[in-house]
Parts: structure tokens; C-alpha cells; sequence
């Protein structure tokens, strides 16, 4: 299995394991030994709580590495009339008239709370490909489905600006 990832993706997974290999991990291993020579292990909270930052930032170093190492690079560019990756849509739900402005990334960017939507969620599967005035049918599950009408299309590019997920 392989993750479909932008250019620009696999260059920010490559900075932040650089940044946590070679600065990130020798600080949090510090960290261990200092709480280590506080004393008494089975009841030092400082120690176990520096061993699990340790663990994590181990464990984001193996997420990334595999991610990158997995990946299968995909292009960014969209026909100018249609709606692909980093563009800005503004669509209209018919269920509830309310209208909203969305833009579509890649799994590892995604950030719904600022309208970011996957590329791989139903929406983003949906609306990918179409053009001003489209009517697209959205089905989340078999239980639940609505109707979307694409009112604009602001062409985007991958320019760094959205980070990556946290972890």
C-alpha cells in the first residue's frame, strides 16, 4: 500500500524527521537521563513522562519515514476550469442552502477546522474533477448523502503554506 502524496509533502516529511532526528531526539534524550538522576525510578513521573516524549517522537520518526518511503508522488496541477488539489471551491449544500468556501489537500495537510478537506474523504473524492455549476452527489455512507453545487473555483497551488497533521 502506498499514500499519494505532493512533492512538497515528502520535502516537509523529510525536514521535520531531519528536525527530530538530529535536534528533537538528542534534547528528549537529555531530558530521560536528567529525570533518570533524580532518583527512584518506580515513583519519578518526571522520568516516565520524559520517556514517553522520547517514545513519541521515536515513533513520528518511523511514521514518516515509512510515509515517505511508501509514497507514490502525485502532481498538484488541475485543468484550469476544474477543481483539484490546494484550489479554493466555494459550494453551496441544496439540503441546507448554506454556502461554504473549502479547499482540497492531501491526507497529511488536512485541517478541518480551517475548511481543509481531504482528498481521499467523500467530499473530496466527490467534488474532485468538476467545474462551476456541477451538481455532485456526495454519499458519506449508505445512511447518508447530500447534494453539492460547485459555485466557484479559485485556482490554488502547493506552496508550503499549509503544514502537516500533527501526530
Amino acid at each position: 500500500m502506498y499514500n499519494e502524496l505532493t512533492a512538497v509533502d515528502i520535502k516537509k516529511m523529510k525536514e521535520e524527521i531531519k528536525y527530530r532526528a538530529t535536534e528533537l531526539r538528542p534534547k528528549l534524550s537529555d531530558d530521560v537521563k536528567e529525570a533518570r538522576s533524580l532518583g527512584d525510578l518506580s515513583e519519578n513521573a518526571e522520568y516516565r513522562s520524559a520517556r514517553r516524549a522520547f517514545g513519541r517522537n521515536e515513533s513520528r520518526i518511523r511514521f514518516l519515514q515509512k510515509m515517505v518511503r511508501t509514497a507514490k508522488i502525485i502532481s498538484a496541477d488541475s485543468a484550469p476550469d476544474e477543481v483539484g488539489l490546494f484550489d479554493k471551491i466555494t459550494v453551496l449544500y441544496e439540503d441546507t442552502g448554506d454556502i461554504e468556501e473549502l479547499m482540497i489537500s492531501t491526507t497529511t495537510r488536512l485541517d478541518l477546522e480551517k475548511g481543509i478537506i481531504s482528498r481521499e474523504s467523500p467530499f473530496g473524492k466527490a467534488v474532485l474533477g468538476h467545474k462551476v455549476g456541477d451538481r455532485i452527489f456526495v454519499k458519506v455512507s449508505p445512511e447518508y448523502s447530500y447534494y453539492v453545487v460547485i459555485k466557484d473555483i479559485k485556482k490554488g497551488k502547493d506552496d508550503e503554506s499549509i503544514p502537516l497533521n500533527g501526530y
